[in-house]
């Protein structure tokens, strides 16, 4: 029951903080989520909601009127795996938290969870994001519960973060860590604490969303009956059989394919040229293996899982600057995506990913208005997602950069 109000008072202060807009974006081209382009359009917005979206101009007298003409106007982007909070928490929040979460929104992102931030300040930045404290992204978060403990402590754990009202569990599955194979009977031992912490979730109505990094990690998480997985797996390419079985399981997967692949410019100095792993370590030394390989690896193993049907969403793993971090997986992804299917995997299939279609993920008539507008056109040149103007939430203009 508390579990049931804490969400319902969530939900209410969202309503509250985002004090929706009625609004018309006119002159606009379109890209729904769904695939489909409507070349100049028009955009409604009431009570937060999208009351219409179609082709040429729609009477809305009384509205107010954002004129998109040489832009694109798309769904809100998603980012299904981030981690957030860096250092002293209580210093971060008082000093950081509110550039952080701004900068969430001036990229364009309108959603994002949290996969691995510590519980109590987690849940208290998604508390001062719901009330309206601080301005910023939709936040789902996750409580950790490890797989190297007992399967009797493992479901403690879990019901334990249900009561203290997280979203979701996040584990991780690892049979073979930094690529050092454990014994056969510790491989046991953590699938059995998987398979318990999975269980649990289920009783308790709360998604498992789970670390595997592996093709093996990957099946193992399958046999467990997880209920997401947040990493296309690297080390081994995967098998399109393997891919059949993942997709039969139905257990949606999100993108992190830019682990691997060297990043520029984005820890301390900017001016930096040398190539870095996501963390900030040499590259490619400090890649786990030590080598180049799961840059490779995870691309074309991402195309193998879309190609077998699986629902392939968006996350990145990262902790650096959103926009910064969006042209970082941008990257590989375009490297085996088209642009029409990295704005489907970024919108559609993340929303669906999160449970969340219903609300988010596509410009249609009953959804949230969880908007971007975009000084480009990404189907002709992704990289303009790079170029946000403007970001509407719920209704509300939260980012206008014209």
């Amino acid at each position: 029951m508390r579990r049931l109000l804490a969400v319902t008072c969530l939900v209410l202060l969202w309503s509250l903080n985002l004090t929706a807009q009625d609004l018309v974006i006119t002159n606009a081209h379109i890209i729904d989520g769904n695939g489909g382009v409507i070349p100049r359009g028009t955009v409604v917005v009431r009570n937060g909601r999208i009351a219409s979206v179609a082709p040429g101009a729609t009477a809305a007298p009384g509205l107010m009127v954002i004129d998109a003409k040489g832009m694109t106007v798309m769904p809100g982007l998603i980012d299904a795996h981030r981690h957030i909070i860096q250092g002293n928490a209580d210093q971060w929040m008082k000093d950081q938290a509110a550039k952080k979460m701004q900068d969430f929104l001036d990229a364009g992102f309108t959603t994002i969870l949290s996969a691995g931030d510590a519980l109590n300040p987690i849940l208290e930045l998604r508390r001062k994001l719901a009330s309206g404290e601080i301005k910023g992204p939709r936040l789902i978060a996750a409580g950790r519960v490890e797989t190297t403990v007992t399967p009797e402590a493992a479901r403690a754990s879990v019901r334990m973060m249900k009561a203290a009202g997280v979203d979701v569990i996040k584990s991780r599955l690892e049979l073979a860590p930094d690529f050092k194979e454990r014994t056969p009977a510790d491989k046991a031992k953590v699938k059995e604490t998987m398979a318990a912490i999975a269980d649990e979730a289920r009783k308790a109505g709360i998604p498992t969303i789970v670390h595997a990094s592996t093709v093996p990690d990957m099946l193992a998480c399958v046999e467990a009956r997880v209920t997401r997985l947040v990493h296309t797996p690297h080390g081994s390419w995967l098998s399109p059989e393997d891919a059949k079985i993942v997709a039969q399981s139905g257990i949606p997967v999100t993108s992190t394919i830019s682990f691997g692949v060297p990043a520029f410019g984005v820890f301390g100095d900017r001016s930096d040229n040398a190539p870095r792993f996501r963390d900030g370590k040499p590259w490619p030394a400090g890649v786990p293996g030590g080598t180049g390989r799961a840059a490779g690896e995870k691309a074309v193993n991402g195309r193998t899982l879309f190609d077998a049907g699986v629902l392939y969403g968006y996350g990145t793993d990262t902790g650096f600057l959103p926009a910064d971090s969006l042209a970082h997986e941008l990257r590989p992804l375009y490297l085996v995506f088209s642009a029409k299917d990295i704005i489907t995997i970024m919108t559609k299939n993340t929303a669906a990913w999160l449970d969340m279609s219903k609300d988010i993920g596509t410009l249609e008539a009953g959804k949230q208005a969880d908007i971007v507008i975009i000084d480009g056109d990404p189907l002709n040149q992704i990289f303009d997602l790079l170029k946000v103007k403007t970001v509407i939430q719920k209704g509300k203009v939260v980012v206008d950069k014209k």
